[in-house]
């Protein structure tokens, strides 16, 4: 699979902060990458410095596998904070005033608000926009010279659950016709829900990286439950193959190690006389298992 970007060792230092150290990862082509951490993770560094904005202390990165220059620039739509648009000014005559300073097609601007959905909104003035479509405006806008990478930096911050939808489906449909979009972002559910890959940051670092589906695989859990539940915690702590559980009520949640599934437990089970009445996998949600790498890594 091609990389449209591929950072190697980038580090950035104010004075003795290290706000990215030694960062290595690379974007395919046509994924969904997102950037996951908290407030001072290095996520927004990171893409300030990818988009030339910020100089790196130390490291490199590429794009499309050359050293960034107008031309790959050219090629990637950014969305980092809000762009000024005119309040009193419509949707249209916003993305024709953009078009112009861009040196970009005016024919795409009704191509650009029909994508993001405001192809019936485009005579309406930019002050009568809730926030959600002003933020789907400022992706059309990013959207006017067809780049082929979108970078997006918390695409849905500050938006209420019908603006995050919105965003998020658009991000989806964007992606859809063979974009590559990399987005930092803090909410996790978020990330789970839209993207394809995802590096974990923390303090500058890089925690874990690769698909969200393989990150999210890791540790399934299994939830079970019998009448009696004494006998089924007292097996559960001799079996070797149990990797930690607990009772949450009425059920158990547990995980195995690797290579051992639910069809060992409920054998062993049956072998000591206990039937379960209930016995469940349970996919670790990303925010699970984003808890879980920070804490293993702190």
């Amino acid at each position: 699979m091609t990389t449209v970007l591929e950072i190697q060792d980038l580090s950035k230092k104010y004075g003795s902060l290290k706000a990215l150290d030694k960062l290595s990862l690379q974007v395919p082509e046509g994924s969904i990458y997102g950037l996951l951490g908290p407030n001072g993770s290095g996520k927004t560094t990171t893409l300030g410095m990818v988009l030339d904005v910020i100089r790196p202390s130390s490291g490199s990165f590429s794009w499309f596998g050359e050293r960034i220059s107008k031309a790959t620039k050219h090629r990637v739509g950014a969305l980092l904070e809000t762009p000024n648009f005119y309040p009193y000014l419509t949707a249209r005559k916003n993305l024709e005033v953009l078009a112009d300073i861009k040196g970009a097609d005016k024919q795409q601007v009704n191509k650009v608000l029909d994508l993001v959905g405001l192809g019936t909104r485009s005579n309406s003035t930019f002050k009568a926009f809730s926030l959600g479509m002003k933020q789907r405006l400022a992706l059309a806008a990013t959207m006017l010279n067809d780049p082929e990478v979108l970078v997006l930096d918390e695409p849905t911050n500050g938006l209420d659950p019908q603006g995050i939808a919105e965003v998020r489906d658009l991000i989806i449909r964007i992606a859809a016709q063979g974009k590559t979009i990399i987005l930092a972002s803090h909410l996790l559910d978020e990330v789970e829900k839209v993207c394809t890959h995802v590096a974990v940051l923390r303090s500058g670092k890089l925690m874990a990286d690769g698909t969200v589906d393989n990150i999210l695989s890791a540790k399934e859990q299994l939830l079970i439950s019998a009448p009696d539940l004494e006998p089924v915690l007292e097996l559960l702590g001799r079996l070797p193959y149990v990797e930690q559980f607990s009772r949450d009520k009425d059920v158990v949640v547990l995980t195995l190690l690797d290579n051992y599934t639910s069809q060992d437990l409920n054998r062993d089970m049956f072998a000591q006389g206990i039937t379960l009445s209930h016995l469940m996998p349970r996919r670790k949600s990303l925010e699970a298992q984003f808890l879980e790498i920070i804490k293993n890594e702190s």
